[in-house]
């Protein structure tokens, strides 16, 4: 496994394979959940790369990329047994040497949802997500589900900007209790991580209720049952058409839906999503 720190020992070993590159970009603390996007990428690529990189562009709260869990040495030992080919781990003045001040037009789906909380968010991703783009060159990215907002955005981009990669979306991998896996797992409190699987339960159970209820009804029982835990409080969950991520309001509606949520857990903020 080679693993590089600059854009430029990359791009030189990278301009010397002539063969199908698959990429999969993290911010480490790597779980179960990014080994599986590795695995795919493995499957149907030549050459793997990941890339670490905790991107503070996309950090609207100071706190919260301070505390950020970064585990590097934990994280190559993972790559090296998964067979990872390349794994990039660039400083921030590596990947920044300058402020980026590229401002994108996302279409309108960096406003809800998570854009409404974290504003400036998804503009701080798609700065890091090209920029790594343009570096490692991928024919093949994968991204996870479990990230469906920021999932659709970036097929929003590499379509808008016509960047030659192709999307791969990979099913969330989740905890045994049903927990979907995230690095910010390992942050919550014991009480927090105790009801932290409610969310999923309640997803699940909603999918099978929706015959039962309007879209309306179940938004609200699905809050009402999250938040009945005082350990839990949602911040939204909607249920959206899974391209334009527009709230779809009847049942009868002809598109894909999925349910998307976020949770604060203690101090922590835990996203989850289900089709219906």
């Amino acid at each position: 496994m080679e693993v590089f720190y600059t854009i430029n020992s990359l791009r030189y070993y990278l301009d010397q394979v002539d063969k199908k590159v698959g990429f999969v970009p993290t911010m480490g603390a790597l779980h179960e959940g990014h080994l599986s996007l590795v695995r795919y990428c493995k499957a149907n690529n030549d050459v793997t790369v990941v890339s670490i990189f905790v991107n503070p562009t996309q950090f609207n709260d100071k706190e919260d990329l301070a505390n950020y869990p970064r585990t590097l040495e934990k994280d190559l030992q993972m790559l090296q047994k998964e067979g990872v080919d390349v794994v990039f781990c660039p400083s921030v003045d590596e990947m920044y040497p300058e402020p980026d001040t590229r401002t994108f037009d996302l279409g309108g789906l960096d406003k809800m949802m998570e854009g409404a909380f974290r504003p400036g968010h998804f503009n701080g991703v798609v700065q890091i997500v090209t920029k790594l783009f343009e570096v490692v060159r991928p024919q093949t990215a994968y991204f996870g589900e479990k990230d469906f907002q920021q999932l659709t955005i970036i097929r929003y981009v590499v379509n808008q900007l016509q960047i030659p990669v192709q999307i791969v979306s990979c099913p969330i991998v989740r905890e045994p209790d049903g927990l979907a896996m995230s690095s910010r797992n390992l942050l919550l409190g014991e009480n927090e991580r105790k009801a932290a699987p409610l969310i999923s339960q309640v997803l699940f159970k909603a999918k099978n209720l929706k015959g039962n209820y309007s879209v309306e009804e179940l938004k609200n029982w699905v809050i009402n049952q999250i938040n009945s835990n005082p350990y839990l409080k949602v911040e939204y969950f909607e249920i959206v058409d899974d391209v334009s991520l527009r709230p779809v309001s009847r049942w009868d509606e002809p598109v894909a839906k999925v349910g998307c949520i976020a949770v604060r857990a203690g101090k922590i903020r835990l996203i989850d999503n289900v089709r219906f």
